[in-house]
């Protein structure tokens, strides 16, 4: 066989190998939009169901627990025309506007309350004394923080807390459960989320494209117990904000 010949072959072989890598690529990216559209659809319903089966046993469903409802139920068709667009190769529209994000938390906290409760714990939120406005998708901010919280009552046990703290240009929330902590960095489980090796981190995947879509970022902060997570957003009108560096635990 001439050289020629073998640089031939061996060339074909490596445009074959791209080619499947390629195959392979493509397909691992559509599985992995639709676990996140599962991931996406399976927290919003969950949260709806057990707080419209609490509202019933109770007698009735009052505005804080119908406005978190619906909002669940918005988040899931979100998840919806995000496969959605997913399938066609085009990125789902954003609807940005002045967001209050305590009044947000305190919906978002509300649907998960039912939830936190059948784990034996509750969710505790206090909030910074003024507004906290940020300018941004309410739909988006919405899945980041209930993603936020739902991972602390699913890995953390016990009572959750929710604390918004602010300072001139940006706003943090910070989620504290009383688990055993994370596995791994925030970055780290994101990136194993996104790459379709395990579901831990993908919530918190979501938060932080969230997070970063909005000029903000996502960071465990320390905690004299179980995980603290850090969701830091510009106040509307601020800019970008100068973070504070938060070591990742």
């Amino acid at each position: 066989m001439s050289v020629g010949v073998a640089l031939v072959g061996w060339g074909l072989a490596v445009l074959a190998m791209a080619v499947g890598l390629g195959a392979e690529l493509r397909r691992s990216r559509r599985l992995e939009a639709v676990a996140r559209a599962a991931h996406e659809l399976r927290g919003p319903i969950t949260a709806a169901r057990l707080g419209v089966g609490l509202g019933v046993r109770r007698g009735g469903l009052a505005a804080p627990p119908l406005r978190a409802v619906e909002l669940e139920l918005e988040r899931a068709a979100l998840a919806l025309e995000d496969f959605a667009s997913a399938g066609v190769g085009s990125p789902a529209q954003q609807r940005f506007a002045d967001v209050d994000l305590a009044a947000l938390l305190a919906d978002c906290a509300e649907a998960w309350r039912p939830a936190a409760h059948a784990k034996s714990g509750g969710i505790d939120v206090s909030c910074a004394g003024r507004a906290a406005v940020v300018h941004g998708d309410r739909l988006r901010l919405a899945q980041a923080l209930d993603n936020l919280i739902a991972n602390a009552i699913e890995h953390g046990g016990g009572a959750v807390a929710v604390c918004v703290r602010m300072d001139m240009c940006s706003v943090r929330v910070e989620v504290t459960d009383g688990g055993p902590g994370l596995p791994a960095r925030v970055s780290e489980l994101s990136r194993r989320a996104r790459r379709g090796r395990g579901s831990r981190g993908r919530g918190l995947a979501i938060a932080s494209a969230v997070a970063h879509e909005h000029g903000g970022r996502l960071a465990s902060a320390p905690s004299d117990r179980g995980a603290r997570l850090s969701l830091e957003l510009p106040l509307a009108g601020a800019g970008r904000p100068q973070h504070v560096r938060l070591p990742e635990g």
